[in-house]
């Protein structure tokens, strides 16, 4: 017996290596059927809408945990699981992504970044929602702040991808999914682009309401009058091509000695009776030595420095009963320093080399001042104030259409008309005659419109 035991003793041990042995290769295999039957589960679920899956495998058993966006679509999947070869059971730990009442999603820009907030209907439509936002924003940063939730009313994804596009013709502002309600609120990037965006808006899939609240910038023309380059400056937008090209004749009528530099471009979005407010204001600026107009949507405002005290307080008045309804009109007016006095010569010169330049105009036929030879006008008074002690002769000129008698007749008219306008600027009436010449004096032939244009003249003579 005692030898017995003595020979037990000695074998034993040897058990050991094999016992590990065998562990281990238990340990191997369940580890590689484990991960066998995680890896075929995984791939039984790759066709499925599914967040946050997560499949855990304790020897032939899966635990299963997942979002599902539908009940069938939850039971799908664990039935899927349930039918992989060496699954013995599946621990249901699938749920239902909670459902949004009501089913909001947003899309806020600021100055630096869009967020896109609110719930997405599934996993896909989240991601092409980024996707679609980053390229139409180019380098604006996106944030997402989505969640996942049921409750997406049809069509969902059709109206979330054209609202998107929308994005980036904002300036700022928000656009909201609600139900089926749309709201958009914000400031538009460009002129033009509020109506771009209604227009795609009635692209929106049936079913959907829109409350559009998108507000335009502001609708700006601008003219600069510059004495030192002698250059008119128009910049900022006009309603069409043919308001552009009357807006531009207007402002070659009204400076006659400026050069017309146009920077305008032609865009929707102008205020009812727009370009019938910058005429005028045009008008108003012509009679300043240097100024600016800026009109914004209905509000004109004028700033400069006028030749004479007579003159500064009619700009500052504005041009009343010549605005269109609903605008406003502020002026900034000072009066420019009076120049040196000079005698008569050069007196008579300075009225000659402005008369060169320009014409002052009448309506036709009659002995009425056209409000486009207002800036020329107060530069003729300007020259007559510094040389307060001359004498002048206001010359009257027609063509030799009509007969003698009425050409005779309406150029003394027209030479009495600018002596009032002068005097009513605050000049002395004692200083001024009105004689008319009639057809008498042409400085062209009147075979052509140009020549007849030429001899219809007021001339300032220095006696």
């Amino acid at each position: 017996m005692h030898g017995l035991f003595r020979w037990s003793s000695k074998w034993w041990p040897g058990l050991i290596p094999l016992l590990v042995f065998w562990l281990i290769a238990a340990w191997t295999n369940t580890v590689a059927l484990e991960s066998d039957l995680a890896a075929r589960s995984g791939t039984a679920l790759k066709d499925t809408v599914l967040d946050k899956t997560r499949v855990a495998v304790e020897g032939r058993d899966v635990t299963l945990a997942a979002d599902a966006f539908s009940e069938d679509g939850r039971r799908g999947a664990v039935a899927l699981v349930e039918a992989v070869p060496g699954v013995r059971l599946v621990n249901d730990e699938t749920r239902l992504v909670p459902e949004a009442k009501p089913f909001v999603w947003s899309a806020e820009r600021d100055v630096v970044r869009v967020t896109l907030g609110g719930s997405a209907p599934l996993p896909a439509t989240k991601g092409r929602m980024l996707e679609a936002a980053r390229a139409s924003l180019g380098g604006v940063e996106v944030v997402d702040q989505m969640s996942l939730a049921r409750g997406a009313p049809p069509r969902f994804d059709n109206a979330a991808q054209l609202l998107i596009e929308q994005i980036a013709k904002l300036k700022d502002g928000k656009i909201t999914i609600s139900d089926s309600n749309v709201t958009l609120s914000g400031m538009a990037r460009d002129l033009g682009g509020r109506e771009a965006i209604a227009a795609a808006l009635k692209n929106l899939p049936e079913g959907f309401k829109v409350a559009n609240d998108i507000k335009a910038p502001p609708y700006v023309f601008q003219a600069y009058k510059d004495p030192v380059a002698v250059t008119l400056t128009l910049s900022g937008y006009v309603p069409d091509n043919n308001a552009h090209a009357a807006l531009v004749a207007a402002a070659g009528r009204k400076f006659f000695n400026e050069k017309v530099v146009d920077n305008l471009k032609a865009s929707v979005g102008a205020p009812s009776g727009f370009a019938a407010a910058v005429v005028p204001a045009l008008g108003a600026l012509s009679r300043l030595s240097t100024g600016t107009l800026v009109v914004s949507d209905r509000e004109v405002k004028l700033s400069g420095d006028a030749l004479y005290d007579t003159a500064a307080t009619q700009v500052r008045a504005g041009p009343g009963k010549d605005f269109p309804q609903g605008f406003q009109y502020k002026a900034e007016i000072s009066v420019k320093p009076a120049a040196a006095p000079v005698d008569g010569t050069v007196c008579q010169q300075l009225f000659s080399e402005l008369l060169s330049k320009g014409s002052i105009r009448f309506e036709p036929a009659r002995a009425v001042i056209d409000p486009d030879s207002a800036g020329l006008l107060d530069r003729l008074i300007e020259t007559a104030l510094r040389c307060p002690a001359a004498m002048i002769e206001i010359a009257g000129h027609t063509d030799t259409d009509g007969d003698d008698a009425s050409n005779q007749a309406l150029s003394e008219k027209r030479a009495q008309a600018v002596a009032d306008y002068l005097v009513k600027a605050g000049l002395p009436p004692d200083r001024f005659t009105a004689v008319g010449y009639g057809s008498t004096q042409p400085v062209a032939g009147n075979d052509t419109d140009e020549g007849k244009a030429q001899n219809r003249r007021i001339e300032f003579l220095v006696r």
